[in-house]
């Protein structure tokens, strides 16, 4: 009976299989950081292998309709129409393993920074402020670093003498074209709460060089920004900017 009821309900059967096997495997290789905080990956992979014991439990012992019922089939509309059932079925499964196993995990971009206000969050920035250096030895600083200082309205005077060295993706300044944001996401819990922070970047022209997107590593001392418009008052300058890969790492915690 059990065997019969699985069998009979093989496309969950199957689809639970998937998500686990995503899970564990997503965990495993370190890639589950881009969808949730590390911290919560234990308890994720263990949660995950609960929910299926329990789905496989729930398709192998709770009755069926068939079971509770005695259902009367039209056999004229079943011929021509119950092939729709399992080819649904087959593509739903497909469709799951192309995007779960066989797609590379995708990072934020742009896009989700255009849903959500850069800088904007006092909490990302502020949660974990970084300490002044006693040495002034800044090059352990990160974009969240330099972003929560700039945040926090120290003045140019301050940051006359510092210099920065940032990575991340390129995101452009919705108020001044010469600028864009070497950016990353704040990840407090999981993806759907990340936060984009910036360090904005003067560089007139830089979209004829650089693609939105695009992963860069720069290290440049402040200055005024030469837009007395622009929101930015301070700004990277850089000489150069050298294009990077994107981190295994791509997040902020």
């Amino acid at each position: 009976m059990v065997i019969r009821r699985l069998v009979a309900r093989w496309q969950g059967v199957v689809l639970s299989l998937i998500g686990l096997i995503a899970t564990i495997w997503l965990g495993l290789t370190g890639q589950l950081a881009l969808y949730i905080h590390p911290r919560y990956f234990v308890f994720t992979i263990i949660m995950a292998v609960i929910a299926a014991v329990l789905a496989l439990a729930a398709f192998a012992f709770a009755p069926t309709v068939q079971d509770r019922h005695d259902h009367e089939h039209d056999e004229e509309s079943d011929s021509r129409w119950g092939w729709l059932w399992p080819v649904g079925s087959v593509l739903t499964i497909i469709a799951a393993i192309v995007a779960l196993l066989i797609l590379p995990p995708s990072t934020l971009t742009t896009a989700t920074v255009a849903q959500r206000d850069l800088n904007g969050s006092a909490s990302a920035l502020t949660l974990k402020a970084p300490a002044l250096p006693s040495k002034g030895d800044y090059s352990a600083f990160t974009v969240r670093d330099w972003a929560s200082l700039l945040r926090s309205g120290a003045g140019q005077d301050f940051f006359a003498d510092k210099t920065a060295t940032v990575t991340g993706f390129i995101t452009p300044d919705k108020s001044d074209s010469n600028v864009f944001f070497v950016a990353r996401f704040v990840v407090t819990c999981c993806a759907v709460d990340a936060q984009p922070i910036g360090v904005p970047v003067y560089h007139p022209g830089w979209q004829d060089q650089y693609k939105t997107d695009s992963w860069v590593t720069i290290t440049s001392s402040f200055r005024a920004n030469p837009n007395p418009t622009s929101r930015e008052a301070i700004v990277l300058m850089p000489d150069s900017i050298t294009p990077t890969t994107q981190p295994a790492q791509p997040y902020v915690y």
